[in-house]
């Protein structure tokens, strides 16, 4: 009887011992756990580093979603500095080989090689922030995603907006002379969706304003930028903003004292006197989306948009230095506007192209070499902008804002 109960004992212990076995190597699927695989991995490829303020907004976005999900260093891999060629898919490709089940790139230009990364490696999730082919490439493993940026510019145009009437009612300015600068990298539809929104977004506040826009021909060149910031304010431009990565618009502003609305993140420690506000999309929401699916084993959408329900499109404080009175009430006025529907960005009866209303376009939604038109978009009375695919394809020319020259 005591051999046979020891033996019952032992086989009880050796039980347990593996029910806790079992149970040791599993978290309880709760945010901000461990991994549910010791394993799983993540990887970030960046077109520059910190330096550059659209790369920073995207490595430190990562850097919070990493600890949100209790994903710790060892588990994740940055590349910075990966030019839009060949080196993006040696990274992705460096990436997956060091076992990284979702890798991310934040650059337009990484696009081709991001989708030849995936079709090679068809076990991990390439997920690529502001791309276009993702719905027409049809890669189970391959995704776009954005955010409904021009939200975000409409509401600091409002700002923009703001700042030009305190300085027309002070007399600083005419109404005729309320005309606003725009530096941007490239004359494409993401820059233009977003320049426009946020010309729009001034001129619901202030309808004498006009905007004169300049590119550089790069997404981050500090010292183009600043010529491009001056060149504007010797033409008259009484207010600055831009579309472009590094701290040369602003610092031009701070110098020449002319009031600036930045963007992807605050200024002020640099520009205390001219920042005003500034939009940015806020990557975590997606990056945190994404990793759960593939956790999960649940599918990515092909074409994810963030947006300001999403927390994905937001907007620094207001500098009430710089900024006009009241400023930060009027944009939350407006914000409520955006989010139950009432305001359109792109409202048609408040655009006009040629002097004529618009009233129709095909816009290039399914990418080609020729950009051509194949969507109807504008609906309902308005210009439905990232609803067709995440990345922008607002490219029309409309009136009030002139461009000086282009850049592709």
């Amino acid at each position: 009887m005591k051999k046979k109960s020891l033996a019952i004992l032992l086989i009880m212990a050796m039980i347990a011992m593996l029910t806790l076995a079992a149970c040791g190597s599993k978290d309880d699927g709760g945010e901000g756990g461990e991994s549910a695989d010791d394993d799983f991995k993540v990887g970030l490829i960046c077109l520059h580093d910190e330096n550059s303020t659209y790369d920073l907004n995207f490595i430190n976005g990562f850097k919070d979603s990493m600890q949100t999900l209790g994903i710790d260093e060892d588990h994740y891999m940055i590349k910075v500095n990966i030019p839009e060629g060949q080196e993006c898919y040696d990274a992705a490709a460096e990436m997956a080989d060091a076992g990284c089940d979702v890798i991310f790139a934040d650059s337009f230009g990484h696009e081709d090689y991001m989708i030849q990364a995936a079709k090679d490696f068809p076990d991990v999730q390439f997920c690529h922030a502001t791309g276009t082919k993702a719905h027409t490439e049809n890669l189970p493993n391959y995704h776009n995603a954005f955010a409904s940026i021009y939200e975000g510019r409409y509401l600091a145009g409002v700002a923009a907006g703001m700042k030009l009437n305190e300085m027309i009612e002070s007399g600083q300015i005419t109404p005729e002379q309320a005309k606003m600068g725009y530096v941007g990298a490239y004359t494409y539809a993401e820059v233009i969706s977003g320049y426009t929104s946020f010309f729009l977004g001034a001129r619901s506040v202030c309808p004498t304003v006009t905007m004169e826009v300049t590119f550089t021909g790069s997404w981050y060149d500090q010292t183009a930028e600043k010529e491009g910031a001056t060149k504007l304010i010797q033409n008259g431009c009484v207010l600055i903003s831009q579309h472009a990565d590094s701290m040369g618009a602003p610092t031009a502003c701070e110098e020449a004292g002319v009031p600036d609305v930045s963007y992807n993140g605050s200024t002020i420690s640099a520009c205390p006197n001219t920042f005003i506000v500034s939009s940015r999309i806020n990557w975590s929401p997606y990056y945190e989306y994404a990793i759960n699916q593939t956790r999960d084993g649940a599918d990515i959408d092909t074409d994810w948009t963030g947006t300001l329900a999403t927390g994905s499109v937001q907007l620094t404080e207001v500098n009430d230095k710089a900024a006009a009175p009241g400023t930060a009430e009027k944009m939350a006025e407006v914000q409520a506007g955006l989010e139950d529907g009432s305001i359109r960005v792109f409202d048609a009866s408040t655009i006009t192209v040629g002097g004529e209303p618009l009233t129709t376009y095909m816009a290039d939604v399914d990418t080609d070499a020729a950009y051509t038109g194949d969507t109807e978009v504008v609906l309902d009375g308005y210009f439905h902008e990232s609803e067709f695919r995440s990345a922008p394809y607002f490219d029309l020319r409309i009136d009030g804002i002139k461009l000086l020259d282009e850049q592709y």
